[in-house]
Parts: C-alpha cells; sequence; structure tokens
C-alpha cells in the first residue's frame, strides 16, 4: 500500500517507521526543512527521536501535495490545534477512497471538535466513512524500538478499521479494531489532561494512593463525557481509555505528566513550555475539554481545576484541597 504520513514528530516518525517495515511504500512529511535533509542524509530523526535508525525503504519529503497524492492511506499525526489548516490545505489532493487516519490525541479550541468532527466539517460527512482513529497506551520511543506494543483503530466502517489493522500489524504491534470513533478519540484527548494532573501531585510529594485515586476518578470523568457524547463505556476500559490513562499518568515519557511534574514543583507554565521541543497535547486539550464539559453539563472537577492551574494562576496545593473538600457523594452518579 502507499502511504502517506504528515507530522514527522517522535509518534508520527515511529508509526511511519512501523509500516515501513512491514513492507507498505511510505513516505514521511516534516515541517522543517533541516529536518527532512537529516532524515534523508542519515535515516534517523535527530530531532523528536534521536539514536534510533528507521527503514532504510522510508522516504521523506517538506512537499505536502507529495506525501499525499497518490496515497491509499494518509496518517495525520500533528498537534490537533493545527489540524484543520492542514486538512484544507490536503484536501483537494486526498484520493475519493484513500483511508484518513489520525494518531493525534486533542480537542480543537473554539470548536471543541475532535479530529473527526474537523474532517467532516473540512470535507463533508462523507468522509467519517474513510476515518480511522488511533490511539492506546504507546509512547513513540518503545514502539520505534520495536517494543511489544498494542493500539485500537476506531471507525464507524469496520472495513476501514481493519484494513488499518492489516497495515499496521506486526509481531511486536498489535492493533485491534472498534466501531467507536468518538470513544476513541475522547478516550486519547482526555487522558493527557488527567495525566497533567498526576504529574502535579507527583510533583506535590503525594504517593501512589494519591495517584492511583487520580486515574481512577480520571476515567470517571473520561466516562461522563463520552456518554453524553454517544461513545460506548467498553471504550474507556480498554486500551484508548484505561489503557493509555495508566500509561500517561505513570510513564517518565509522558509529556503531560512531565508538565504537571514541574507544575508542582513551582515552575510556570511559560518556563515548562519553553523548555519543551515537542507537544504537550494536554495544555490546550485541558481548555477546550473543560470549555465542551461545561458546554454539555458534565462534571469534570479534576479537569476543572488543571484548567484553573494552568490558566487561572491557582496554586496546586489549593486545587487539590478544594477537590477533596467536595461535597461527599456515592462513588457511582
Amino acid at each position: 500500500m502507499n502511504i502517506g504520513v504528515i507530522g514527522a514528530g517522535s509518534w508520527g516518525t515511529a508509526l511511519a517507521n512501523v509500516v515501513a517495515a512491514n513492507g507498505h511504500s511510505t513516505m514521511l512529511w516534516a515541517y522543517e526543512p533541516e529536518l527532512v535533509a537529516g532524515m534523508t542524509a542519515t535515516g534517523i530523526n535527530h530531532l523528536f527521536l534521536p539514536g534510533i535508525k528507521l527503514h532504510p525503504s522510508l522516504r521523506y519529503t517538506g512537499n505536502l501535495t507529495e506525501a499525499v497524492r497518490g496515497a491509499e492511506l494518509v496518517l495525520l499525526v500533528t498537534p490537533t490545534q493545527v489540524m484543520r489548516g492542514l486538512l484544507t490545505s490536503l484536501s483537494s489532493d486526498i484520493g475519493p477512497g484513500t483511508i484518513l487516519a489520525c494518531a493525534s490525541k486533542g480537542i480543537e479550541l473554539g470548536t471543541l471538535s475532535t479530529v473527526s468532527q474537523i474532517c467532516a466539517d473540512v470535507m463533508g460527512e462523507k468522509i467519517l466513512e474513510q476515518f480511522v482513529a488511533l490511539s492506546g497506551p504507546t509512547f513513540a520511543k518503545e514502539v520505534a524500538q520495536g517494543l511489544p506494543s498494542l493500539i485500537v483503530a476506531g471507525s464507524v466502517n469496520l472495513s476501514a478499521a481493519c484494513n488499518v489493522q492489516e497495515v499496521f500489524s506486526n509481531p511486536v504491534f498489535r492493533v485491534y479494531t472498534s466501531t467507536d470513533t468518538i470513544g476513541v478519540e475522547l478516550g486519547g484527548a482526555v487522558k493527557n489532561v488527567i495525566a497533567i494532573a498526576a504529574g502535579i501531585s507527583d510533583g506535590l510529594g503525594f504517593g501512589h494512593n494519591t495517584r492511583a485515586a487520580l486515574i481512577t476518578r480520571g476515567l470517571a470523568e473520561i466516562g461522563r463525557m463520552g456518554r453524553a457524547m454517544g461513545a460506548q463505556d467498553a471504550t474507556f476500559a480498554g486500551l484508548a481509555g484505561m489503557g493509555d490513562l495508566v500509561l500517561t499518568c505513570t510513564g517518565d515519557l509522558s509529556r503531560n505528566r512531565t508538565v504537571g511534574y514541574k507544575l508542582g514543583q513551582g515552575m510556570t507554565l511559560d518556563a515548562i513550555m519553553s523548555e519543551m521541543l515537542m507537544v504537550a497535547e494536554g495544555v490546550k486539550s485541558a481548555e477546550s475539554v473543560n470549555e465542551l464539559a461545561a458546554r454539555l453539563g458534565v462534571e469534570m472537577p479534576i479537569t476543572r481545576k488543571v484548567f484553573e492551574i494552568l490558566y487561572c494562576g491557582k496554586p496546586a496545593r489549593q486545587a487539590v484541597l478544594e477537590l477533596m473538600s467536595r461535597d461527599l457523594k456515592p462513588e457511582y452518579v
């Protein structure tokens, strides 16, 4: 299969490497000209995935049209906040039968749309039959190193999900399918916000009890939003829900947990972001998910406190006290 991968950050590069190693003709698009030149010359993404030699058949380009024209599958792996403009630029070059997959995790500011909803806005509702959301507990570095990893491919069109499953699967990268596109997308987006909360907890010096409670109650928030948007409860018990949430809240490779950890230690958000090379999607998603919860009338107290810490200057310890002092209630409501 001819595949175009849009976005040469660590995750886009790792996924491009998977499908190239699986024998597919794969071209990886990068925004930075120097990155294209460097990968072409060395076969290594020194900027975002240093030290890992990529498959020799993988090709690189800085031209969007070249990356997608003639592709049977286009994989989007750019920050969610630039997705609408990117799709507007690409839409005329994407063939009518092309599968459009997305491994980005976020909610668009302003419109409060998931990527599938952005695609439908830009390219029409029919594109959803070709759209597949990819998510699961996967750090790019470990995938690129060939360590066993599992993800889920979600689409309203099971045939499209199965095609993606076949393209990506190999003995160290296992793909499951789902028909719950919105659930797969929400799990990937909201868990980044909860991971910031978990990092704040760790940065404040709290223990394993606190982190476990945050993960569990964070999953409850994801499930409440999911139900309000028509997602399936089972999705949040799976790879795109609990699996990804646990990984992102506990792993040292998690950018979102790292942001939270540094906030808990007293650093400002501006200082943290100035140090980071790669995007932590949860920072923007905290704003969009908080606004979406308000629009839907869904109670998401952890998300709300992360938003207040990030954007309203609320001290982290005060936010924790306010969470712990909320009205007492049954666990399941």
